[in-house]
């Protein structure tokens, strides 16, 4: 299943986000992690940095840095524009104002830009993309899923958040998704029959409480794994 670039924000967090948003331990950090919808987050080079093992997996890592800064700044405008016009929808304490906002994800998109070069040459960087991931069984200890599943439930489809989910089941022991919201800021109406269909497969499927605060409402991920 192909999904087109243009319904899907080419846009990246740091590492400290994805700390807050997946709830990751010093030991987590520590596990073999792919980072599914990865895109131009930061979290790769600064985990691998630190010493760790990441993998990202995106359609866009077939594109080159030229071709990916034009789409991140193509959506820098339509995510401040959903911002400013739209304050009342988050919560104003970590992140203080849409300008610092852009500049904190700005900075840790130029990151992954300035190491993506190094990291499609040492393979950190894989071209790919759910819910069919070119990687063995079990080859990972975790992966993380970062505003794609459930935030995009107007474009994908319910039989593909199922198709994704177990599909990153198969390559990891353990499955987080963040955030269980749509675009409007309302629970993805897919969330509770994707988590019904998920336990009847025989799958583990946890609500749990993320510390990061930013969209209102939009602080748990789901956490899946196989028994």
């Amino acid at each position: 299943m192909v999904i087109k670039f243009e319904k899907i924000l080419i846009w990246g967090r740091s590492a400290e986000e994805y700390t807050k948003m997946f709830g990751l331990t010093l030991e987590d950090n520590k596990l073999k992690i792919i980072d599914c919808a990865g895109g131009p987050a930061s979290f790769n080079v600064e985990i691998t940095r630190r010493g760790g093992n990441v993998v990202s997996c995106d359609p866009i890592y077939k594109l080159s840095k030229t071709e990916i800064a034009r789409h991140i700044q193509e959506a820098s405008r339509e995510v401040m524009s959903a911002v400013q016009g739209n304050p009342d929808n988050f919560v104003w304490q970590d992140i203080q104002s849409p300008s610092q906002l852009l500049k904190i994800r700005i900075s840790a998109m130029q990151e992954f830009i300035e190491d993506f070069s190094l990291g499609i040459q040492e393979k950190r960087y894989v071209t790919g993309e759910l819910p069919t991931l070119p990687f063995a069984d079990r080859k990972f200890d975790l992966a993380l899923c970062s505003h794609f599943l459930f935030i995009y439930s107007e474009h994908l489809s319910e039989e593909f958040h199922l198709a994704s989910i177990a599909e990153m089941c198969r390559v990891a022991i353990e499955t987080r998704i963040f955030p269980l919201l749509d675009t409007s800021g309302k629970l993805s109406p897919f969330l509770l029959t994707v988590i019904n269909q998920l336990i009847k497969q025989g799958y583990e499927v946890e609500i749990r409480q993320a510390s990061y605060k930013f969209q209102k409402n939009g602080d748990k991920f789901l956490s899946v794994s196989k028994s």
